[in-house]
């Protein structure tokens, strides 16, 4: 089962999207084949392939928005707690997550390699694991699941990396909420800054 959208429509589509269902509209196979398709495929600075990616559906996503519950329950007063997890029951209502990581150890290495480039590494790290969650998110909206991105890190790090036995060396950037969407996107009508201002052309034909 594939998406028949095209690419420029996935792109136009991708919106935000906080209100979910812990169902989905694709099997999880499927799911899996997005995602280790994005991790063959997106490219990244020198070849150099540092981004991971960790995979949490049904239980396990319930089981990982439970424990950012509870890690942020001992760090805020009890109001702010409060506010903070509707916001976590909401994406604990969701189908899955996705933990994005980037492997410091293969950046390190590359750094090491090309010495001209070394203080580049870890901002082109940056830019490769944003386009692997660019791509995911894209690839998962054009099958009808909707998708919002979190950044509960650092505070969460230890907890998940010993819950799924993830390398101290890999380093958390996002969480990546999915499931079949209950309404619309979060911004009904997204405003746009004139694109006149944002790009320039030259020697067009």
């Amino acid at each position: 089962m594939t998406s028949t959208k095209s690419f420029a429509e996935a792109v136009h589509d991708r919106r935000t999207y906080y209100a979910l269902s812990n169902e989905s509209t694709i099997p999880d196979s499927r799911i899996r084949e997005i995602v280790r398709n994005a991790i063959l495929d997106t490219p990244s600075a020198f070849n150099s392939q540092t981004s991971r990616a960790v995979v949490l559906l049904g239980e396990e996503h319930v089981k990982t928005w439970d424990i950012i519950a509870e890690v942020y329950k001992q760090q805020l007063s009890e109001e702010k707690f409060n506010h903070a997890n509707q916001r976590f029951q909401g994406f604990r209502a969701g189908y899955g997550t996705i933990l994005f990581y980037e492997d410091t150890d293969s950046v390190r290495e590359f750094q090491n390699k090309f010495k001209t480039y070394e203080d580049k590494f870890p901002g082109w790290s940056e830019q490769t694991n944003g386009m692997h969650q660019y791509v995911i998110w894209t690839a998962l909206e054009a099958e009808g699941l909707g998708v919002n991105l979190q950044h509960y890190n650092p505070l969460i790090d230890v907890r998940l990396e010993t819950e799924y036995k993830v390398p101290s060396t890999w380093s958390l950037k996002a969480q990546m909420v999915f499931g079949k969407p209950t309404s619309g996107p979060a911004v009904q009508n997204k405003e746009f800054k004139p694109v006149e201002e944002r790009m320039k052309v030259y020697g067009a034909k």
